[in-house]
């Protein structure tokens, strides 16, 4: 390990763009499907990983939700979340904010309260065991009715603490913002802070991201590169403060590379933006292989990955003052490598 990587490896960490059901490793979805009595269609791990073989997002999503098949019980998503945790905490992240797609599991018959309090369960525990915060993100899959969103909206006023906000994920295409505008604009109205996914290079994806901003209203824009193709909508990012969570690793699986030279640009013009990890056991490489794979292909200094891991914290949803210990916290350590 370089002496670079050993830096990027000694901060801690926040990740706001880690969609939970993406961290099932073929190992766990093997022994869930057992447990479960499920059978899967691959002889082995090795088989299966031969099978993540994506160009584009539908060819994705195809295999994410085949996946989610193997998860039914609360105990399946306490094991998913601990999972993720425990890789994680050896990587140094201290807090994270997760995405979850309720209604993958509600239309497969699982009911909302088995996939929250699994979730919440597998939450509790992490913080115990390894002092690593989080917070859950319900997403609306934007390929199903604006009407199943608002059902989904319903369904979650029970848990309405556990949540911290509500996002837009799925297939983009020909399912843009304002579709869902209403919903949003009903979670705005009960608290939830809002953010969207608007995917790498798909269809009117800079015409999407003004929807987000503008019809929306959001607090965050999730990956959201092609914003640099509009100079007046950078302007209006940097006015409004919107921060960015753009996954290098899996960009380079669905688009055409990583972006990380639009990552570095983001950063000389001093946006928000933040590296994150996606769905990391499709897109094979956790928060520290993505920060590492950006400073690598972009050149990147100590200064700029310090402000990459700086932004994931001060773009978050924490409050002001824990906010403000957790870059206590980072400047702590970096100061300790500096010595």
């Amino acid at each position: 390990m370089t002496n670079t990587e050993q830096f990027i490896q000694s901060l801690p960490k926040a990740e706001l763009h880690l969609h939970i059901e993406g961290t099932l490793e073929p190992e766990l979805k093997f022994a869930l499907a057992e447990r479960n009595g499920i059978a899967l269609p691959y002889g082995s791990v090795e088989e299966m990983r031969t099978a993540y073989s994506f160009d584009d997002l539908p060819s994705f999503l195809a295999q994410y939700y085949e996946g989610m098949s193997v998860i039914q019980t609360e105990d399946d998503f306490i094991d998913l979340g601990l999972a993720y945790f425990t890789r994680v905490a050896s990587q140094n992240v201290v807090y994270v904010e997760m995405f979850f797609d309720p209604q993958a599991h509600t239309s497969r018959g699982i009911h909302f309260g088995t996939v929250i309090r699994g979730l919440r369960r597998a939450q509790d525990e992490a913080n115990d065991r390894f002092g690593i915060r989080s917070q859950l993100i319900m997403c609306f899959l934007r390929d199903m009715s604006a009407q199943s969103a608002a059902e989904t909206l319903h369904q979650a006023a029970e848990y309405r603490d556990w949540i911290v906000g509500v996002g837009l994920d799925s297939d983009e295409k020909d399912n843009p913002p304002v579709k869902f505008r209403d919903v949003f604009a009903e979670a705005r109205s009960q608290g939830y802070r809002l953010t969207m996914h608007c995917d790498v290079d798909q269809a009117n994806s800079v015409e999407n991201i003004w929807q987000c901003l503008d019809d929306i209203g959001v607090d965050r824009i999730d990956h959201g590169v092609n914003a640099l193709e509009d100079d007046r909508l950078i302007e209006q990012i940097l006015s409004r403060q919107v921060a960015l969570t753009v996954c290098p690793i899996s960009n380079s699986y669905v688009a055409d590379g990583t972006k990380a030279a639009d990552i570095k640009s983001m950063l000389d013009r001093g946006m928000l933006v933040t590296v994150n990890s996606d769905d990391p056991a499709y897109f094979p490489g956790y928060i520290t292989e993505n920060l590492m794979t950006v400073q690598h292909e972009a050149d990147l200094g100590r200064a700029e990955m310090l402000q990459l891991v700086r932004n994931a914290f001060i773009a978050s949803w924490l409050d002001e003052a824990d906010r403000a210990s957790y870059l206590r916290r980072l400047e702590e350590a970096h100061s300790q490598t500096s010595d």
